[in-house]
């Protein structure tokens, strides 16, 4: 239930039609669907994103992307784990965003981490009275993430349990929060803004330059922003969460190198059989299984493993997601099919509707000539998720994303940090890091070594 499968209805019981906590909603709220929702559509989506079709990386040639380290690529899933939850709708039906409650804030706070803070969510916290302000750690286990006795992680979104990397990403940031309070003396709400704000400036100037490009982000933190804005509060656009900040899928290796020790070195599926060395989470992490963070970005030096171009196609395994049970049509366990399906569910319009409303140059029909087959038109009225990969692409060489999915991701990312009362570019947008190795600067980097994962 955790990425849209269908759900039982005991599971998610049914909201009062009154209960009105909707915090999705749409960037360009006029723009017709695509295609109409009809079973001839859905079969061509099903084409696309098959097993063996056009967006099925078969192999490992030109993979690297020198502009963003592997680690970028869960980072960048630590985030969106951050800021969207969405259990409740389905592959089947159409849905209103506006009509969807987000399971999580959409603000950089960090409730996947804090959970509903110390009184609410004590399963978090170190016990203690006074209490120390800490997130509970196993210390027979120092590299995990804490566990109950049948190993399910206590954390505050289960999500950030399920593969090796995310999962310790989440237990780099506990030992983050955990090294603030001891080296700053800080209580437990102290330090949640020191690792807020870190986090957040980490976000808005690394990551979001290296994935967008330095002069998108510095255009809208001048100038502002032209496409993305609310009225009472941040809200979620879909155009984001289903179609441009899916970005990642296309960023995932087959394989990682996860140390010198586990599997011998050599690199590990990110699925696998049962039982298999693989980089499935919801496991206990003893010390040969830990991440060597030099494996996944650059640190004194190391050379990483790098993500993978962003482009139309997605390693061979995503189209065979393990937690899914084969041979449902109506609930694939094909990412590139569910991605596809979703435009029909919340009638999202194409990639070259969206360019032509955010003043841009369309891709041509000639750059999106493998959809011509189809004998839908797709080549000129494109599912928005698979334009954006394509325009990376073409635009930017696979570097980073393109001017239509860079701009969204980033008035986004901006907007909620603009909108957010408590973050740092609200409260003290003069304020710099203070915990970093180099002055005034902050990065995932200083974050792992402050945090003594290193």
């Amino acid at each position: 239930m955790r990425h849209g499968q269908m759900s039982l209805r005991d599971i998610v019981p049914p909201r009062s039609k009154f209960f009105n906590t909707g915090k999705f909603g749409r960037l360009f709220p006029t723009l017709p669907p695509f295609l109409p929702d009809t079973q001839r559509v859905r079969e061509a989506l099903m084409e696309v994103g098959a097993s063996g079709g056009i967006m099925d990386k078969a192999d490992d040639a030109n993979l690297n992307n020198f502009n963003l380290p592997s680690g970028a690529t869960f980072l960048g899933q630590f985030i969106d784990h951050d800021l969207t939850f969405d259990p409740t709708s389905s592959l089947e039906r159409r849905v209103d965003p506006e009509s969807i409650e987000n399971f999580r804030t959409p603000v950089f706070e960090l409730d996947s981490l804090y959970g509903s803070g110390a009184e609410a969510s004590p399963f978090l916290y170190e016990k203690g009275r006074p209490m120390t302000g800490k997130l509970l750690t196993d210390p027979g286990f120092p590299n995990d993430l804490p566990r109950n006795s049948q190993d399910v992680a206590l954390i505050g979104d289960p999500r950030n349990d399920e593969n090796l990397i995310v999962s310790q990403l989440h237990a780099a940031f506990i030992q983050f929060h955990n090294a603030v309070i001891d080296a700053e003396g800080a209580d437990l709400e102290e330090a949640q803004q020191q690792v807020r704000w870190h986090y957040q400036w980490m976000v808005l100037h690394e990551f979001l330059p290296n994935l967008v490009g330095p002069e998108v982000v510095e255009d809208i933190l001048f100038r502002g922003r032209r496409f993305y804005h609310w009225e009472i509060q941040p809200f979620i656009p879909v155009e984001f969460s289903v179609a441009a900040y899916r970005f990642g899928h296309s960023q995932v290796r087959p394989a990682l190198k996860i140390n010198d020790t586990f599997n011998n070195g050599a690199e590990v599926p990110i699925f696998g059989a049962p039982g298999s060395n693989d980089l499935s989470g919801n496991k206990r992490i003893d010390t040969d299984r830990a991440l060597d963070w030099r494996n996944f970005f650059h640190i004194d030096g190391s050379t990483p493993q790098y993500s993978k171009r962003i482009d139309t196609t997605l390693a061979s395994p995503l189209f065979r997601l393990p937690f899914i049970p084969p041979n449902m049509p109506s609930n694939p366990s094909s990412l590139a099919q569910r991605n596809l399906l979703r435009h029909l569910t919340f009638s999202l319009p194409s990639g070259q509707a969206v360019a032509l409303a955010m003043f841009l140059d369309p891709l041509g029909s000639d750059e999106l000539s493998d959809l011509a087959d189809l004998g839908l038109g797709m080549e000129h009225r494109t599912p928005l998720w698979f334009y954006i990969l394509r325009e990376a692409d073409k635009r930017a060489n696979g570097r980073t994303l393109g001017p239509v999915g860079g701009r969204i991701v980033a008035e986004v990312f901006i907007g909620m940090l603009e909108g957010d009362r408590m973050s740092f570019l609200r409260q003290a947008p003069m304020w710099k890091p203070t915990l970093g190795q180099r002055d005034g600067e902050f990065g995932m980097v200083d974050l792992l070594k402050f945090a003594g994962v290193v």
